[in-house]
């Protein structure tokens, strides 16, 4: 096998696009029931991050939850909307 074939092998893996979980400001729930869906839904969240997190999309509208895999991404933000938060998914550039 050549230099060169090894080379383009090595080169042509690309890593899975990663994506963001964005969580919304709503003015329905409240802010305990928030910060306990998101220790529910990331388990890897501790109670300070939670509470940042809430009080982002408190403060500013939206707040970055995680950024992972696609399906992962997809996942955490339908189980955000169970618990009737409002969460989006989006690339991350």
């Amino acid at each position: 096998m050549s230099v060169e074939t090894i080379e383009k092998r090595s080169t042509s893996r690309k890593l899975a696009p990663r994506y963001r979980v964005l969580l919304h400001n709503d003015d329905y729930n409240s802010m305990e029931h928030v910060v306990q869906a998101l220790l529910t839904t990331v388990s890897s969240l501790t109670q300070p991050q939670a509470v940042s997190i809430m009080m982002e999309a408190h403060t500013n509208g939206l707040a970055l939850v995680i950024t992972c895999a696609q399906e992962h991404a997809e996942f955490y933000c339908e189980t955000l909307k169970s618990h009737g938060l409002s969460s989006t998914i989006e690339p991350d550039e």
